[in-house]
């Protein structure tokens, strides 16, 4: 249980299936801006296939595509190996002949001229082109937020630098009660430091999971030593202290902000692309300019279960968009239509979800949240439009399943 994903994570992990049928003529040259899960299972299913062409990788980031659902769980928590976290050895792009090329800054893309323009000035010439940009951590903005010891968590880098900084601290205020913000305070906890999280919310994740499962989570963290300033804010950071705008203050040692993430969207808005809260694509992941394709966190796309249209800033997504991404650049035709997925781990706990619900107005509990034990389904008119669940993973694939079968009949 490496990550908190028992078989439910097996399953979905799995190799998404070669496609049926012909490809239309392969491009000749390929180029991925992104070094993430989209980027990288974008480049994987390439090779996969047999695509003989050229890959080139850009990416901004200093270290090579990592398990980034790690450096909040368990690495950060100190239970896992730093040579897990890679997704793949260096050797293995030199081998699969993908031109991964780290610490590069796309500065541009010229559409007509089909190159994307490098901030040192040189460009890289593409048939085909994938946005893989992903998110970035939102930044604290309070006096005193530049301080070394006030941290975001999102990259490699970041958390190699936590926890550094975890060696000499005793103190810790993690801002936001988010999915990441209390993974981080659960494994600052596991670090054995004191940690404190301060949130806006009346309850943890309430938005998300409902006011059940928030008071459930806030419990869990309490009973593990996290100590809640909800309906709370900073002010500043003062040194190694927190003001908050109740006017209380907070020694801190470390501070790390989970206070949500933005997808960046300067190169496609720049580049022309239709741009809506994301980068809109179509059922094939094509943006407006058909030799642009996006995934991933910024990609807002037609989700055949909801009906509407959703952007997901969530791992499994992500590796699944790269996939389909690839497969459709190659010209096979494949829709998108997975259901949403992810997991967060939280201790001994993990919270499994399917599908996507912004709005719901019944929200049905079966079992037991706080044994442990329980689904539950967030209906719209009567309708499933997701499932979380605790220790029901067979549930949760059930679920999944049916998901995908009524996007199947339609």
């Amino acid at each position: 249980q490496r990550d908190g994903r028992i078989f439910v994570g097996e399953k979905r992990a799995q190799p998404k299936p070669e496609p049926r049928g012909k490809p239309a003529a392969a491009p000749d040259r390929i180029v991925i801006v992104g070094g993430g899960a989209t980027g990288f299972a974008a480049a994987e299913m390439l090779r996969r296939v047999h695509y003989q062409g050229s890959i080139v990788m850009l990416s901004d980031d200093d270290a090579p595509p990592v398990d980034r659902p790690n450096l909040s769980k368990d690495y950060l928590a100190g239970n896992a190996r730093e040579d897990w976290l890679p997704l793949r050895s260096e050797s293995f792009y030199a081998k699969k002949g993908i031109d991964l090329r780290l610490k590069t800054k796309v500065a541009g893309i010229d559409v007509q001229g089909r190159k994307v323009q490098l901030a040192d000035g040189s460009t890289v010439a593409y048939d085909r082109l994938l946005l893989a940009t992903g998110a970035e951590p939102v930044r604290l903005t309070v006096p005193g937020a530049d301080q070394p010891h006030v941290h975001t968590l999102r990259s490699f880098a970041d958390c190699k630098s936590i926890i550094e900084n975890t060696k000499t601290a005793r103190t810790a205020v993690v801002m936001g009660a988010s999915f990441i913000g209390l993974e981080v305070a659960a494994s600052l906890r596991a670090r054995g430091l004191e940690v404190h999280a301060v949130a806006p919310d009346k309850r943890p994740m309430e938005r998300v999971l409902g006011p059940q499962m928030g008071d459930f989570i806030r419990a869990l963290h309490e009973e593990h030593g996290v100590v809640f300033h909800l309906e709370d804010m900073a002010t500043a950071i003062d040194g190694n202290h927190v003001q908050l705008k109740s006017g209380g203050t907070l020694e801190a040692d470390l501070v790390v902000a989970g206070i949500g993430v933005r997808p960046r969207l300067a190169l496609a808005e720049a580049a022309g692309l239709t741009v809506d809260r994301g980068v809109t694509v179509n059922a094939y992941l094509e943006t407006s300019e058909p030799t642009i394709f996006a995934a991933g966190d910024i990609a807002r796309w037609p989700d055949p279960y909801s009906g509407q249209t959703i952007r997901v800033e969530h791992w499994v997504v992500a590796e699944r968009q790269g996939q389909t991404a690839a497969l459709n650049i190659l010209g096979y035709r494949e829709k998108f239509n997975a259901v949403p997925f992810f997991w967060s781990q939280h201790y001994d706990v993990s919270i499994n979800y399917v599908g996507h619900a912004e709005q719901w107005d019944d929200l049905a509990i079966d079992g037991n949240i706080a044994g442990k034990d329980c689904s539950l389904s967030f209906k719209r008119s009567g309708r499933v439009l997701a499932v979380a669940t605790i220790f029901r993973d067979l549930e949760s694939l059930e679920a999944e399943l049916a998901m995908e079968q009524e996007v199947a009949a339609a």
